[in-house]
């Protein structure tokens, strides 16, 4: 069995009953969101456990092989076309076993929630679409569905009733909007119902997306 990665665990308040594991996007560590934290409107949700995991690091080849912290490599801006399939599905089985710490510490897989932002997004969509029961909810920013001509196929039946939040920034650079709406479009067809939120922002956070999230973390989980 491998190692677990490497965390950042944020509660609530004691003994929390639902929990959230947030990955972060390319070059990024498990500290990137634990400020947020604070800034949700969670006062009607039961303790959370929040669990900020780190990538591990690897060279990235469109970063000129630069060592960095990455759920998998990024051969170049084609992000659809030249996918690091072995990467994602090791990166994957890591998240799987973080879901597995948290049911081995009493909460259950309807109330955790996968969150992540670009590549972490990439990650949530790759891990949370699979799940043989339904998670609480899959939170999703700035990213995409990654390997999306093998979700039909590989997707659970059980996902189709995990809530799922998507959002993109209409200016984002880094993750076109286009993808972002592709990959709403790829979900919905497959009978998903997706909470799609859009922003004038590029690739980053912004206050509107903040309450959005902590609205939406209040529905799935309160």
């Amino acid at each position: 069995m491998s190692t677990l990665l490497e965390t950042i665990v944020v509660e609530t308040a004691p003994n929390p009953s639902a929990a959230v594991i947030w990955m972060h996007g390319l070059g990024a560590d498990g500290s990137d969101f634990v400020p947020l934290v604070p800034e949700l409107d969670l006062s009607a949700c039961p303790p959370i456990r929040f669990v900020f995991p780190s990538a591990e690091t690897m060279p990235v080849t469109w970063n000129n092989g630069y060592v960095m912290r990455s759920w998998y490599d990024i051969a170049g801006a084609d992000i659809v076309n030249r996918e690091d399939e072995g990467g994602l599905r090791k990166s994957q089985a890591q998240v799987e076993a973080l879901i597995a710490r948290e049911v081995a510490r009493g909460i259950p897989l309807n109330r955790i929630v996968l969150a992540g932002f670009s590549q972490g997004c990439a990650m949530t969509l790759q891990t949370g679409l699979r799940q043989p029961q339904p998670l609480a909810g899959l939170l999703c920013l700035s990213g995409y569905v990654p390997l999306a001509p093998k979700l039909a196929d590989e997707r659970s039946v059980a996902s189709l009733t995990t809530p799922i939040f998507m959002a993109h920034g209409s200016a984002d650079p880094v993750v076109p909007f286009v993808r972002g709406q592709q990959s709403r479009d790829l979900l919905q067809s497959l009978g998903y119902q997706v909470e799609w939120h859009q922003y004038p922002m590029q690739h980053t956070l912004c206050p509107q997306e903040i309450a959005d999230i902590g609205a939406w973390l209040t529905k799935v989980l309160a």
